[in-house]
């Protein structure tokens, strides 16, 4: 019964949940359309809030200017609650600063309108659960009530002054002909009526995409993208992506978005979200500047700011082999490796993490360092700058090395601490 009003559709071929869903593939595949502007939208203080301890005004205050310095003009918005007197003061302390355009989030209900029209902003999303799983299951209601109370809230949006941001819930799990399309095609015309562009954030909510051009519909990103610019014709400007990363898709789902038609991808600082998080915010920053070559106004030291910022103030630090901002993402530990370091860093280092993260490449003395990781520890800690570096069978090297082996050899099962190295290298001669 797909598509009937009083049943409801949920795809079993595509989740039959004793299993784990099948992906689908398509004879052909979609063909790249990378609009010509790209850009980045956040939800660390929407969907990133939902994940962790409340931030503070001022917690959210100090992360907003790190989102401001970080993207310059590549992060375009944010979003925040307007429900407390807190979120309320949070949003006008981020609109005095002048940074992302600051936006407000609502449940499609005309009380939430209420809340956010006091707020002075000039966008806010609407929660619109897109599958039959949200619609009958959660909200108990029908298609065509569901229609219809969208519609009034999304023109009530309108009247209000408001830009409507249409948060297609569970989108990858959705009936696309049987209800987006109808609900898209009558949205669509609500915003050409008063001539205010709706917009649609494309919302994988449970992480169903899958990033390939042949992956079939509703899961296929690419697909789902061209569904709404081609068969829908919404513009690329007008779409969103948002993703989860339940199956460690969330980023490579949303570069997918970009690639086949999205204009703005949204995501969270250091991925923080519901469960299993969103796609990291800076990540995305790293992605576009991949794509685009494009940096004008970046500063990706600032992702290292950032980090620094969760460690220390909101003591909540990143595991550390997280990419680009963990304490060890760019640490060695293995010999092999620190002996290539000794010859030219680029061999075991993704870019100039120094210049472009304010991030110098490390080492970790263990059992598995050797010579060329001891060497190398003492030459990027101890030798100043113009002198020359030591090789590895300098006899301080040496003699520092079998200290270590020692202490392995005793039982030691830790990495020497920078503290432990220093006392090492002084009682050594350096």
């Amino acid at each position: 019964m797909a598509g009937a009003d009083d049943a409801p559709n949920l795809l079993r071929e595509d989740f039959p949940y004793s299993r784990v869903p099948p992906m689908r593939f398509a004879a052909d595949s979609v063909s790249m359309a990378l609009p010509k502007d790209i850009w980045i939208t956040d939800t660390t203080f929407r969907d990133g809030q939902q994940a962790r301890a409340p931030y503070t005004v001022d917690q959210v205050v100090d992360l907003y200017g790190l989102l401001a310095a970080l993207g310059g003009p590549l992060i375009r918005q944010t979003e925040l609650f307007a429900y407390t007197p807190q979120d309320r003061e949070a949003i006008e302390r981020c609109r005095a600063l002048g940074g992302p355009e600051v936006t407000t989030w609502m449940r499609a209900s005309l009380a939430d309108l209420d809340a956010v029209r006091g707020t002075g902003v000039r966008e806010t999303g609407i929660l619109v659960s897109a599958s039959d799983y949200h619609l009958y299951l959660k909200m108990k209601r029908s298609r065509s009530q569901a229609l219809e109370d969208y519609a009034a809230v999304v023109a009530a949006v309108i009247e209000a002054g408001l830009r409507p941001r249409c948060h297609l819930e569970d989108l990858t799990r959705a009936d696309l002909g049987g209800f987006v399309a109808p609900l898209v095609e009558r949205l669509q015309e609500l915003g050409r009526e008063a001539g205010v562009p709706v917009k649609y954030r494309l919302c994988d909510t449970m992480g169903f995409g899958l990033p390939w051009p042949q992956a079939a519909l509703p899961r296929g990103v690419p697909r789902l993208v061209q569904f709404f610019t081609r068969s829908l014709g919404v513009p690329s400007e007008q779409l969103e992506w948002h993703g989860h990363n339940d199956f460690h898709r969330g980023e490579v789902n949303t570069v997918a978005a970009w690639l086949y038609g999205c204009a703005a991808a949204n995501g969270s600082l250091f991925g923080f979200g519901e469960r299993t998080g969103n796609p990291p915010l800076e990540a995305l920053v790293i992605d576009y500047l991949g794509i685009t070559g494009r940096d004008d106004g970046i500063d990706t030291r600032v992702i290292t700011r950032a980090a620094a910022y969760f460690r220390d103030v909101l003591e909540t630090p990143l595991p550390s082999n997280y990419p680009f901002a963990g304490a060890g993402f760019n640490v060695t530990s293995a010999g092999v490796h620190a002996d290539g370091l000794l010859k030219n860093e680029e061999i075991y280092n993704i870019f100039d993490t120094a210049r472009l993260l304010d991030r110098p490449l490390g080492i970790t003395v263990n059992d598995r360092s050797g010579l060329a990781g001891v060497a190398y520890w003492v030459n990027t800690n101890l030798r100043r700058d113009g002198q020359p570096s030591l090789p590895k069978d300098d006899p301080r090297i040496v003699a520092i090395h079998d200290e270590v082996r020692g202490q392995y050899a005793a039982g030691r099962t830790t990495g020497f601490s920078p503290d432990e190295m220093l006392a090492l290298a002084g009682k050594h001669s350096f």
